[in-house]
C-alpha cells in the first residue's frame, strides 16, 4: 500500500484547526489545551520541526517572563489601596449624576489601565461602579461595560499595557530584522487617540446603544427569580428544632439552607450560627418546593403564606450576614470545581442561592453544579468571607453593601492607603522609566522591580504568586511553539498568500485594514494571546511579500489582538462584568461592532500615517 507523505505545514494547519476548535468549544479549558500543543508539537516533530527545546521555549520567552512579573507589580501596587481610593473619589466626583459617572468611569479606568492589569482593576470598580449607579438612581448595565471597554482600551497606551503588547515586542526582535522590540512608549500615540475615540464613542453612540438591562433598585431575589425559592416559616414549641443551634438544625436538613432567624425584633444570620432556636422563631429558608415541604413536615414548623421574602428581608435588620452577588473569574481557584468540592458551604460560610450563567439561571441542585468563568452567583455570605474572596480573588463581589457608608464614613476608613503607597507607585515607575530609557530590558527592568517590590514589604512572596494568572501564562507559553511551527514550516507564507492576492486588488492600507479585521473577529472567538500567536507571523510575512513596512502590519494584528469587544468571552473583563450587568450575548455585538469597526479604521489610518506602509 503506497504511504501517502504529509507535508508539515498541512500537519501545522491540521493542529491549529484542532486548537482553535477546542478554543471555540471549550471541551477543556484553554489552558490545558495550550500545554496539549506543546505536547502534539514534540510528538509530530518530523512534520512541524519543533522539538522538546522548541516546544518549551515559550516558558522561558522573555514575553512570558514579562507577563508574571507584571502581574506581581501590578498586586504590589493594588494592595496598596491606591486604586480603591480612586473609585472613593469618583464616588464623590460624581454626586449621584448619570452622565457624570459615566464620564468619570471611562475616564479614570482608561488611563489606570495603561500601567495596571487590567483585570484587578475591574474587579476593584466593579462593586464601586455597581454603587456609583445605585446612587445616580440609573441601571448599572449602563456603567459596567463602559468600565470594561475603557479599561481595554488603556491597554493601548503603553508596552505593559497588555500580554499581547508584550507578546508583540518580543514577535518583533524576532521576526524583523534591526529591530531590538518594541519601546514603551512607541505606540502611545496611537493609543491615546485610539483610547480618545474610544471614549467618545462610550459616552455618545454606546451610551444610547448600552441597554440598561438590570433595573434601577433591583431586588436581587426578583432578578434571580427566587420568589418561590424562599420561604419564611415559624418554630412550632412541638418542633424537634427547639433548643438546639441554628447550625445543628440546619445540617439535620441538608436538603434546604436557614439563611435567617428572626426573634422579636432582632434577627441573626443562618445556617452556622449557634444561637439557639426557639418556639416561635420566624426562620427563612432556601430551597424547592419539595424540598421546603418535606422540611416543614419533618421538623414540626407552620408557614407565614403571606409573608413573601425580598432584598429587604435581609438588609432591614442588621446581622452578620450579608446577601450579595458574585462573579466567578477565569483566574478562580473554584473553575471547574462543584459548588461542594469548593467548600463554599463548609469552609467560607456561604449558601449559593442561585447561579446565573449567560441566559441560563440555575437554583436547584446548586452542590453538584460546576463553576465556570463568568457565572455570576447570589450568595448569602460573611463580611469576612467576602474579604477572603476579594483578596485571593476567588470570587469578585458586584455589590459590596459597605458602599453605602460613603456619605456618612471617613475616606481613611472605607479605603485606607498603606504606608507603602509611594515605595510601590515609585518602583512600579522605576520599571517604566528604566524599560522606556533602554537602561535595562522590560523583562529584566520588571523582575528586578518584583525584587523590589518584595525587599521593601509591598509584596509577599505568597501574594506575588498568587497575583499570577497562571492559566494566561501557561497559554501563552504553550500557544507560542504554535506560531514558531507555523513560522518555521511555512504555514505562515501559504496564508499570507491570500492577503497578497488581496493586495493586487487593494492598496497596502486596503490590505492593512483586512489583516487587523481579521485579527479583531479572531481575538473575539478566541484569546487575544493565541490570535497574536498566530497571525503576527502572518502579517509580517505578508509586508515582506508586498515590500510593505513589516512592523506596520505587525502593529495592526497586535492593537487588533488587544481591542476585542464584540462577545462577552474575547476578553476577561468582558466576562466579568457580563454576569453583575446582566447582559445578553448579543449586547456585546451591538455595542461593541461599531466600536471594533470605528477603532479598525482609526488605528489602521493612524499606523499609515504614523509608520507608514
Amino acid at each position: 500500500m503506497p504511504i501517502v507523505e504529509v507535508s508539515g505545514i498541512t500537519v501545522v494547519f491540521l493542529l491549529i484547526v484542532a486548537v482553535l476548535t477546542a478554543f471555540l468549544t471549550e471541551v477543556v479549558p484553554n489552558d490545558v489545551t495550550a500545554i496539549g500543543v506543546v505536547a502534539a508539537l514534540v510528538v509530530l516533530e518530523p512534520w512541524t520541526g519543533v522539538g522538546t527545546r522548541e516546544a518549551i521555549s515559550g516558558f522561558a520567552n522573555p514575553a512570558t517572563v514579562t507577563v508574571i512579573a507584571m502581574y506581581m507589580l501590578s498586586a504590589g501596587v493594588q494592595n496598596t489601596g491606591i486604586v480603591e481610593r480612586l473609585g472613593v473619589y469618583l464616588a464623590e466626583f460624581t454626586a449621584g449624576r448619570e452622565f457624570r459617572a459615566l464620564v468619570a468611569t471611562v475616564c479614570t479606568t482608561g488611563p489606570i489601565a495603561g500601567f495596571v492589569n487590567n483585570t484587578p482593576v475591574v474587579a476593584v470598580f466593579v462593586p464601586m461602579v455597581t454603587g456609583l449607579a445605585e446612587k445616580s438612581s440609573m441601571s448599572p448595565s449602563k456603567l459596567l461595560l463602559p468600565l470594561s471597554y475603557a479599561a481595554i482600551l488603556g491597554g493601548t497606551l503603553t508596552l505593559v499595557g497588555t500580554s499581547t503588547n508584550i507578546l508583540a515586542s518580543d514577535f518583533a526582535r524576532i521576526l524583523i530584522d534591526g529591530r531590538d522590540g518594541i519601546g514603551m512608549f512607541e505606540f502611545t500615540g496611537l493609543g491615546i487617540v485610539l483610547l480618545v475615540v474610544g471614549i467618545a464613542y462610550l459616552l455618545t453612540v454606546g451610551w444610547r446603544l448600552t441597554p440598561a438591562r438590570v433595573p434601577v433598585d433591583s431586588d436581587s431575589v426578583s432578578e434571580f427569580d427566587l420568589d418561590e425559592y424562599l420561604t419564611v416559616m415559624y418554630v412550632r414549641p412541638e418542633s424537634p428544632g427547639v433548643g438546639v443551634s441554628v447550625a445543628e438544625f440546619d445540617s439535620a436538613y441538608p436538603e434546604v439552607r436557614v439563611l435567617q432567624v428572626r426573634r422579636d425584633d432582632t434577627a441573626y444570620a443562618g445556617p452556622h450560627s449557634d444561637r439557639v432556636v426557639e418556639a416561635g422563631d420566624a426562620i427563612v429558608v432556601h430551597g424547592s418546593l419539595q424540598a421546603v415541604n418535606r422540611f416543614r413536615e419533618e421538623a414540626d414548623l407552620g408557614q407565614r403564606v403571606r409573608e413573601s421574602v425580598t432584598e429587604d428581608t435581609f438588609e432591614s435588620t442588621a446581622t452578620d450576614g450579608v446577601l450579595a452577588k458574585a462573579v466567578v473569574p477565569e483566574r478562580s481557584s473554584f473553575v471547574g470545581e462543584t459548588v461542594a468540592q469548593a467548600g463554599l458551604h463548609e469552609y467560607h460560610e456561604t449558601s449559593v442561592l442561585a447561579i446565573r450563567r449567560g441566559g441560563d439561571l440555575f437554583r436547584t441542585d446548586l452542590r453538584d453544579r460546576t463553576l465556570q468563568a463568568g457565572d455570576l452567583l447570589l450568595v448569602r455570605t460573611t463580611p469576612a468571607s467576602i474579604r477572603y474572596f476579594t483578596d485571593t480573588g476567588d470570587l469578585v463581589v458586584a455589590d459590596e453593601r459597605a458602599l453605602d457608608r460613603l456619605a456618612t464614613a471617613d475616606i481613611d476608613d472605607i479605603a485606607p492607603l498603606s504606608p507603602k503607597t509611594p515605595t510601590a507607585v515609585g518602583i512600579l515607575g522605576g520599571v517604566v522609566a528604566l524599560a522606556a530609557l533602554d537602561v535595562l530590558p522590560i523583562v529584566i527592568a520588571a523582575l528586578a522591580g518584583v525584587v523590589a517590590m518584595v525587599v521593601t514589604g509591598c509584596l509577599t512572596s505568597a501574594d506575588a504568586y498568587d497575583a499570577v494568572s497562571w492559566n494566561v501564562i501557561f497559554l501563552l507559553a504553550g500557544v507560542i511553539p504554535l506560531g514558531i511551527a507555523l513560522e518555521s514550516t511555512g504555514g505562515a507564507a501559504v496564508v499570507s498568500a491570500f492577503l497578497v492576492a488581496a493586495g493586487e486588488h487593494l492598496p497596502l492600507i486596503g490590505v492593512l485594514f483586512v489583516l487587523y479585521a481579521i485579527a479583531g473577529v479572531l481575538a473575539s472567538v478566541i484569546t487575544p494571546v493565541a490570535t497574536a500567536v498566530l497571525l503576527i507571523p502572518v502579517g509580517v510575512t505578508t509586508a515582506a511579500r508586498l515590500g510593505a513596512n513589516e512592523f506596520a502590519f505587525l502593529l495592526a494584528v497586535m492593537f487588533a489582538s488587544a481591542t476585542s469587544f464584540m462577545t462577552p468571552v474575547g476578553y476577561q473583563t468582558n466576562l466579568m462584568v457580563y454576569g453583575p450587568g446582566g447582559y445578553e450575548f448579543t449586547d456585546f455585538l451591538r455595542v461593541g461592532g461599531p466600536l471594533q469597526l470605528l477603532l479598525a479604521v482609526v488605528a489602521t489610518v493612524g499606523i499609515a500615517v504614523i509608520w507608514g506602509v
